[in-house]
């Protein structure tokens, strides 16, 4: 609807290049990230989201007069911006919510910097594993943070049982690392404080809130077993639900196209910046290996419980992501849900969560959360499980 009503910018043109912006945290904080911007004086600008390694393009761009409505697809989200030849103030808003009032934006161009290098930074370094604690969080899971530095610059992230926390980067500040991230979702800014070669502190801030935080460097840090977090429960093997695809058709896993094969069932949610990275992996692994008698079925757990808006959000993502394989619309995202759809599992705790069913129809592995490709080492680690208990299952 925004995009059909917007007409022809008539304002100063803004500019191509790489672009500072920061987005307003709590606390009245800051959340400084980068991004670049091509074609801006015509119908086809990208704005390209920087975080370390990671590039997100958001090719949805649109005018009215002096601003610009930069759309967010994965996330149902836009950006709302006045903009100039080398500024732009607005801000941002996330469509799903009624009546979201925002959170400030605001950007200069020709800015290359996400902080300001400090004259003196800290001696100690980040770089390595650390096991990270947030505190007045009421489990007792562990989570792990691992950093690396090239010439002041800190990238990085910090992975927990449901997931990771993206594409983090940063500065050794005078006592410690600032870091901060904004991939589309939700705006990140860390700031660590070392209190000596071994141990930090500091704060997480989000727009809805602070974590206090902490850490003990180990390089042994390790998350919890991702398979013994959800479980079937007592009594049950398999799984029996029954929903709609993109065509309103129901599948179950009843149906011929899933029998005597291995099946990879992953609970998501096209909203969910980790499922996005869980279907980044799946969507070319199953190119190359539906052929092997495998088969992998999505079911989405969307922001609404409605067809019509889960149909938009899933068709984009299978269409972003090039998904060959179904996902179908599982309802609302909600513990309620989730126990109605799947009753046969508990101690569902993440999306994404990942089922691994053999040839006969029965549960064998369920694996929670997904480290993605920011984690280094521990995204290949799980690469390398999910291709051996898939060979496994295919010997039987």
């Amino acid at each position: 609807m925004i995009l059909s009503a917007c007409t022809p910018r008539s304002g100063e043109p803004w500019q191509d290049g790489i672009w500072r912006g920061e987005l307003t945290v709590a606390d009245n904080k800051q959340a400084p990230f980068l991004f670049e911007v091509e074609n801006a004086d015509t119908d086809s600008t990208i704005v390209t989201l920087i975080n370390g390694e990671e590039r997100v393009p958001l090719t949805s761009v649109a005018y009215y007069a002096d601003t610009a409505i930069i759309l967010i697809e994965s996330f149902d989200a836009l950006i709302l911006t006045k903009i100039s030849r080398d500024s732009m103030e607005g801000r941002f808003f996330k469509n799903y919510i009624d009546d979201d009032e925002g959170i400030p934006f605001r950007a200069e161009r020709g800015r290359t910097s996400r902080f300001e290098p400090v004259a003196r930074p800290a001696s100690i370094p980040i770089d390595g594993k650390w096991d990270v604690f947030f505190i007045g969080q009421s489990d007792t899971s562990h989570n792990v943070g691992i950093f690396s530095t090239e010439n002041q610059i800190v990238t990085g992230s910090i992975l927990t049982n449901s997931g990771d926390l993206r594409f983090l980067e940063g500065i050794v500040t005078e006592n410690g690392v600032k870091l901060s991230a904004f991939s589309g979702l939700s705006p990140y800014l860390i700031e660590i404080r070392f209190l000596d070669e071994n141990t930090f502190e500091g704060e997480f801030y989000t727009a809805k809130g602070i974590t206090k935080l902490t850490g003990v460097r180990n390089e042994k840090a390790a998350l919890d077993d991702a398979y013994s977090l959800t479980k079937m429960k007592r009594g049950f093997d398999r799984l029996h639900f029954q929903l709609p695809d993109m065509n309103g058709k129901l599948v179950s896993l009843s149906d011929e196209q899933y029998k005597e094969k291995v099946v990879i069932v992953s609970i998501l949610g096209s909203w969910c910046p980790n499922c996005i990275d869980e279907a980044k992996f799946l969507a070319p692994w199953y190119k190359e290996n539906k052929d092997r008698g495998v088969e992998i079925v999505g079911l989405a757990f969307e922001r609404k419980a409605d067809f019509d808006y889960a149909k938009e959000t899933i068709s984009h993502l299978k269409k972003a992501e090039d998904i060959r394989y179904d996902i179908l619309f599982a309802g609302k995202a909600a513990p309620a849900t989730i126990a109605e759809v799947l009753p046969e599992i508990e101690h569902f705790s993440s999306y994404p969560t990942t089922i691994f069913i053999d040839k006969q129809g029965k549960v064998r592995k369920i694996h929670t959360g997904f480290s993605g490709p920011a984690t280094g080492l521990f995204y290949k680690e799980f690469q390398a499980e999910f291709n051996a208990l898939v060979d496994s299952l295919l010997a039987e």
